[in-house]
């Protein structure tokens, strides 16, 4: 039986997902971070799938979604799109910890995913920490500087009124090009990465995703086998049922 536990992590809420029989026992242990306006419950078909094949899952509610939103209107949440990234990555060492202390995680079975902006976080975590030991972003991005511009200058165009002065910024872009990994990628390690995207997504494009996987090939021209990218031609700003067996496998091989 599988079961889904709802609790607080360090006081981040987050549901618990794991075999009834395992549920004590020290498990590889996956994250996964849902995306902007999103919410924790609306991952839980991958969080069963690899429940059912013996992993500890926990889906947190980031900061401002699901249980933890403040009232704001989409426009208000964009502007604070990097605060939550941001956060979020901090909030994963959190987590981690606390499920270590608890006796409850296989240290050297770690695994983190997300789709859209829970992809931007899994790539951003992956620059900070090393116990991360395999990855799937699903629509993320990896260029963070790039993507925030892209960001602004959308807010402008549809009139949103930035609240920040060009020093604020220029701060802001300083602190997200710590966490950017399109400028670190030897902090990847050769560790197993895993790419979906759609070719027709509006929402995060197709394009840099892909041009930062090739860059990559190189890296690991030893061992192709723990990089891999899935183009998805019909798809949008969704992932597939594809996307979702290829995650639970990139799992089942590599964590």
């Amino acid at each position: 039986m599988i079961c889904v536990e709802h609790r607080e992590i360090s006081t981040i809420p987050a549901l618990h997902v794991v075999k009834q029989d395992l549920a004590q026992k020290q498990l590889p242990l996956v994250f996964f971070i849902h995306g902007f306006t999103s919410a924790k419950e609306h991952n839980l078909h991958y969080a069963y799938l690899l429940a059912e094949e013996g992993y500890r899952v926990i889906l947190p509610d980031v900061l401002y979604h699901g249980e933890r939103h403040k009232g704001y209107c989409e426009a208000e949440l964009s502007l604070r799109f990097w605060e939550v990234v941001l956060h979020t990555i901090g909030e994963l060492n959190i987590l981690k910890d606390e499920l270590e202390h608890e006796g409850l995680i296989d240290l050297n079975r770690i695994g983190l995913a997300g789709t859209s902006m829970g992809g931007i976080i899994t790539l951003g975590a992956l620059s900070t920490y090393q116990w991360i030991k395999a990855a799937v972003s699903l629509m993320g991005m990896p260029y963070y500087e790039k993507f925030a511009e892209m960001q602004i200058t959308h807010l402008k165009q549809k009139g949103v009124n930035i609240p920040l002065s060009e020093a604020e910024i220029a701060q802001l872009f300083s602190q997200i090009k710590e966490f950017d990994l399109s400028g670190q990628p030897e902090k990847l390690n050769g560790r197993p990465l895993l790419f979906w995207h759609g070719v027709k997504d509006q929402t995060v494009p197709y394009a840099p995703a892909h041009q930062f996987f090739e860059s990559l090939l190189p890296m690991y021209g030893s061992f192709p086998e723990k990089l891999q990218f899935i183009t998805d031609q019909r798809a949008g700003h969704k992932v597939s049922r594809e996307g979702l067996l290829a995650t639970v496998d990139w799992f089942k091989k590599f964590v």
